[in-house]
């Protein structure tokens, strides 16, 4: 979306920061002498600052007593509006301030577990290699991209295909179950336990299980029960903890499967549908810190990846 800077804004009648400031500091505290006392102001400064806005706005933002304040329903909803104001010009002035002018930054978007477990370590030493790209990486579990959205950079599991974005395949999925070592102590090592065991099931993906068991001609009731996560991360955690069987990618979960603080429950890994990949929106094709940042995933997929991770658990 573009702005044309030579078209004046209609309404041109603001607060001031500091009166929003003041505003905010005394809605959290409830407070004036308590809002006077953080913004380093006399109680009366932010009593007028307040009262200047209220007159601005022909609202009250406060209902007033001899002892206490509290917010009107204008003034409640009024002040998560300016809290969000307030902490985007926080980010945006840190971030300034923050990037020299020769510098640039590269906006990054990733599934939280995929990007603490994998997409990290892959990123290691970049700052060094690159110290005129700062990276801003952002977690997030739902989806990556929209049109008011600025993101340069994202890495998606899907079938590749993104309205608008150029898209580099990374690897396949394959996902394997895992649990505690002591969490099968009794129980025979292969799919005649199941009826005693607990799934640990990923919201995004209901039918985990139920695809798990299909791929291997097994039919079974309860593949949709269990205790239910939101990422593959806390997904782990519970399997680390002893609470069940959590069906994971195997690429996400290796660290644990070597050091042996998780163990594979059955030895099938199930392809998954999708696969991973790095994309970026197709306007950013020339883009140096594009170009840069799939240059540094594909070298370290070179010398990182080991084939036989893949092939050998499905085999």
């Amino acid at each position: 979306m573009s702005t044309d800077v030579k078209t004046p804004l209609a309404f041109r009648k603001y607060p001031s920061t500091t009166a929003l400031q003041c505003f905010e500091t005394a809605a959290r505290h409830l407070s004036f002498t308590n809002a006077a006392q953080e913004m380093n102001m006399t109680q009366s400064a932010i009593s007028k600052q307040v009262a200047q806005l209220e007159e601005m706005l022909n609202l009250s933002l406060f209902y007033r007593t001899p002892h206490r304040i509290s917010l009107t329903p204008a003034g409640k909803t009024y002040y998560l509006e300016v809290l969000e104001i307030l902490r985007h010009i926080e980010a945006a002035t840190t971030s300034l301030m923050s990037n020299s002018d020769n510098s640039e930054v590269l906006k990054i978007v990733s599934h939280p577990t995929f990007c603490s477990r994998w997409l990290m370590p892959a990123l290691n030493g970049f700052g060094r290699a690159h110290p005129l790209i700062n990276l801003n990486i952002k977690e997030l579990a739902g989806p990556f991209f929209s049109e008011d959205q600025n993101v340069d950079v994202a890495f998606l599991y899907g079938d590749g295909i993104w309205g608008g974005m150029e898209s580099i395949k990374l690897f396949d999925e394959y996902n394997v179950a895992v649990c505690h070592p002591d969490y099968l102590a009794g129980k025979a090592p292969c799919t005649s336990n199941i009826a005693q065991c607990t799934f640990l099931q990923l919201s995004s993906r209901p039918s985990a299980w139920y695809e798990y068991f299909r791929q291997q001609g097994i039919r079974i009731e309860g593949t949709f029960v269990g205790p239910r996560f939101d990422t593959f991360h806390t997904s782990i955690s519970a399997a680390l903890l002893g609470y069940g069987i959590a069906l994971v990618p195997l690429r996400l979960v290796a660290p644990e499967l070597q050091s042996g603080s998780l163990v594979r429950a059955w030895s099938y890994a199930a392809k998954g549908r999708g696969a991973y990949y790095i994309a970026y929106p197709l306007s950013l094709g020339n883009s140096h810190k594009v170009k840069v940042i799939v240059e540094w995933i594909s070298t370290y997929l070179q010398h990182s990846n080991d084939p036989k991770q893949d092939i050998e658990c499905v085999r």
